[in-house]
């Protein structure tokens, strides 16, 4: 493929946008209810509040990360099929009036605006609804919510609420409840943001309780369990999980509780399990392929008064400790293993010991959700106000599980489909309009890959 010398690049057709996509993207989110819920709900101190967050929405879900990149939604003929477009600069002015108050209230919104997109796609949430009653002893669905934080890092001195946090780089602190299937992609339950230096699982109780309320009110009827890494291994987080009806998976902090447990775990009650894929030891460095899991009976916290003691599993996967002198001819007296240790409630006739360490791997998928994040609108947090930071990341929510339920809306491809990659095949799609009998009419390129999926896209948006 080599580039044509005889071309001459003029920016001068008014009837061109660069985001055709985002009409249908947009028609289904207010089919869902996100005008109305903005109206309904925010109460900010601006004129047209539901307009302005739309807009930022909008330029989220085509890929701006910073305030002056919403410009984007001013080009070509962009004015003639959308309203109320308004200019980075009073959008700007627009976050900087919110409180902590409006930026909760845009968590109302998000949590309702997810109950509307999953009645209007049920692929969105596939696989979180328990099926007709089946036999005895078959095993309920199982949805989970994955309980995570992340360093967004700042720069400058300007930023309300920066700080040294546990991974030492200047920044805000985002927490996020994910909730996803074995049958659907992750969509965003709640999200916080929290000053830098504030430690993991401060407010994660709380959030939890949200997450897990968002999943009932978007249809969620399966058996909830909820993931956390050892950050969040505190008798507040799992009591909350507890009065919110759902099973924990939680990695357990080696204290020596759990180590004397470890070590009661007798040798013939391993039981040896092989990865369908390799999966990266972040202490060595190395692949693993196999390794051993067993589990014992214990009951946390009974060293804490003001929480009652939680009895729960623990299991337990050990992998063999590589020999370093190994490559000098040394052989091995006897086998070294490295441990990792979670807690669950979950039931043993349901959930067995290996199907409950697959479950607690798979907690991973909110770093995967974190990861599309960044590579989109929480590149940056584009203000030096933090309430304004705060709004931008849940206006950023909204405008993932806008994305996400488009791309089910798609094709079953789309529905797992990342960010990135909705942007680049359904929504970022240059088109040329034209007019004839008072109707529009828009001109996407011929022989566009994915022309199927968005004509599914269209049609779903569309109907009534």
């Amino acid at each position: 493929m080599k580039a044509s010398h005889r071309v001459d690049a003029v920016f001068d057709d008014p009837s061109v946008i660069g985001s055709a996509g985002l009409l249908p993207v947009l028609r289904l989110a207010e089919a869902a209810g996100l005008e109305r819920l903005l109206g309904e709900r925010l109460t900010v101190a601006c004129p047209n509040a539901a307009a302005k967050a739309s807009c930022v929405v909008a330029g989220m879900l085509t890929g701006a990360d910073c305030i002056d990149d919403l410009d984007v939604l001013r080009h070509g003929a962009m004015s003639r099929l959308f309203t109320g477009v308004r200019a980075p600069s009073t959008l700007g002015t627009f976050l900087r009036s919110f409180t902590f108050g409006h930026v909760r209230q845009l968590d109302a919104v998000n949590t309702r605006l997810l109950a509307g997109l999953a009645a209007r796609v049920p692929r969105l949430l596939a696989g979180c609804r328990d099926p007709d009653p089946g036999p005895p002893g078959s095993r309920p669905a199982v949805v989970f919510v994955d309980v995570d934080d992340t360093i967004r890092a700042v720069h400058g001195h300007a930023k309300q609420g920066a700080g040294y946090g546990y991974t030492k780089v200047n920044g805000l602190n985002a927490q996020l409840a994910v909730l996803s299937s074995s049958g659907c992609a992750p969509v965003i339950a709640a999200a916080r943001l929290r000053k830098g230096n504030v430690y993991s699982s401060h407010g994660g109780p709380r959030m939890l309780a949200d997450a897990v309320g968002a999943a009932r009110a978007a249809g969620v009827t399966g058996q909830i369990m909820v993931r956390a890494d050892s950050a969040y291994y505190s008798e507040a987080f799992i009591a909350a999980a507890v009065r919110a009806g759902a099973w924990f998976s939680v990695t357990a902090r080696m204290n020596q509780q759990v180590k004397r447990a470890i070590a009661g775990i007798d040798e013939a009650a391993w039981t040896p399990i092989r990865y369908r894929q390799a999966i990266l030891d972040q202490a060595t460095g190395q692949w693993v392929t196999e390794a051993f899991v067993a589990e014992v009976s214990m009951t946390a916290f009974t060293s804490r008064r003001s929480y009652q003691p939680v009895p729960c599993r623990l299991v337990v996967r050990r992998v063999a400790r590589p020999n370093e002198h190994a490559t000098d001819g040394q052989d091995e007296l006897f086998t070294s293993w490295r441990y990792h240790a979670f807690v669950t409630n979950s039931e043993p006739s349901q959930v067995t010991t290996v199907r409950a360490d697959e479950y607690h791997r798979d907690h991973a998928i909110v770093e995967q959700v974190i990861a599309e994040l960044k590579d989109g609108p929480l590149a940056h947090l584009p203000s030096g106000r933090f309430t304004a930071n705060a709004a931008w990341l849940a206006l950023t929510c909204i405008a993932f599980n806008i994305a996400r339920a488009a791309g089910a809306t798609a094709s079953a491809r789309h529905a797992r489909a990342r960010w990135a990659t909705l942007r680049r095949q359904l929504i970022n799609i240059p088109a040329r309009i034209t007019s004839s009998a008072r109707r529009l009419t828009v001109h996407l390129p011929q022989h566009w890959p994915w022309a199927p999926a968005w004509q599914d896209l269209w049609t779903g948006a569309t109907r009534p």
